[in-house]
């Protein structure tokens, strides 16, 4: 008897195309181009222009997932989204993207585990094709950070990072023996006591009488707010712990791999992870320098970048590892 498989079929991308780069915000606050590259390898990120919204990047991003699946979004049964810049309090990004793509009931779903969101989602979709539940999930990265950060001296440390931007998979069931495809195992994480480290304050539903208000807009409590330092610490820690978890568990070894994909939040953290794991530089595919971190996009889109650059292909096996605020964090390998 057939075991049944998931495989990603397609990978798609898209990000703005305002380029801002490290010398704009010069003009914006204390920094320079040295000191954002040096702390963290970025060069330019992208900004969505006036009326430019995240359904627009996901939309772009699932369309180009599912030509490179061969697929039309008919075909779909169901949409997974990570994110943690909804477009809206309610109801989800994904629902918004459903529409853009055409469809009528398919169902779709938000979720949010930030930086870690698409290998969660990732996760969840492997699980339903498994199960028989969908044969076919669309599942979505999409982030618009640049109108949630404070542009000035006082957000600096958060705001040079993040750029906005959206990947997509197509995870497929795969009941074929000759066709190697398969999401051959996901770990996941988290660490709730750390929640507080890397977190947006308000709006908050927890706040009364209303979910924000003048004191917390003058106090910036509605900019993200991370302990650079504490976070950096853990995530060079638990990175590389669930990354050997998952491999050991799939019964694989590192040299294995043919390409270790991870989260792009700080180059520093992914050299620093990669010299403990001895991963050699040309396995390692970065391209925070173009697109700063992208969240819960950030995999799916360096996946996608790799498939179109012939960087990956048909039967490789790639390994993708990321780490963000909850804390939450997780890896899973997959041969194309």
């Amino acid at each position: 008897m057939t075991t049944r498989r998931a495989k990603i079929s397609g990978a798609g991308f898209y990000v703005p195309e305002r380029v801002v780069t490290n010398q704009e915000l010069e003009a914006l606050m204390d920094t320079t181009d040295e000191w954002i590259q040096q702390r963290s390898g970025i060069k330019e990120r992208r900004y969505v222009s006036p009326g430019e919204t995240p359904a627009d990047l996901g939309q772009h991003a699932c369309e180009r997932a599912l030509q490179s699946a061969g697929l039309d979004p008919q075909d779909v049964d169901m949409i997974l989204l990570a994110t943690l810049s909804a477009q809206h309090e309610f109801p989800g990004t994904s629902f918004f993207v459903q529409r853009r793509l055409g469809l009528e009931d398919t169902p779709c779903m938000d979720l949010r585990a930030q930086c870690t969101g698409f290998l969660y989602a990732l996760t969840t979709a492997n699980s339903l094709v498994r199960a028989g539940q969908y044969d076919r999930v669309l599942v979505v990265g999409c982030e618009v950070h640049s109108t949630g950060i404070d542009l000035t001296t006082e957000g600096r440390d958060v705001a040079v990072l993040f750029g906005d931007g959206a990947g997509a998979v197509v995870v497929e069931a795969n009941e074929d023996d000759s066709d190697p495809g398969e999401i051959i195992e996901c770990r996941l994480h988290a660490q709730g006591e750390h929640a507080k480290r890397l977190w947006i304050e308000f709006p908050s539903s927890a706040h009364q009488p209303t979910r924000i208000d003048q004191e917390a807009v003058l106090a910036k409590k509605h900019f993200p707010r991370m302990e650079g330092r504490f976070v950096f610490k853990h995530a060079v820690t638990r990175m590389p712990e669930v990354l050997q978890q998952t491999l050991s568990s799939a019964s694989l070894k590192m040299e294995d791999v043919d390409l270790f994909l991870f989260h792009q939040a700080n180059l520093r953290i992914n050299e620093y992870v990669a010299g403990q794991l001895g991963i050699p530089p040309e396995k390692c595919f970065s391209n925070i320098e173009r697109y700063g971190n992208c969240s819960a996009g950030s995999i799916p889109i360096l996946l996608a970048e790799a498939s179109e650059r012939g960087l990956v292909g048909p039967g490789s096996l790639v390994c993708m590892t990321g780490f963000g605020s909850g804390f939450s964090w997780g890896s899973a390998v997959v041969r194309l």
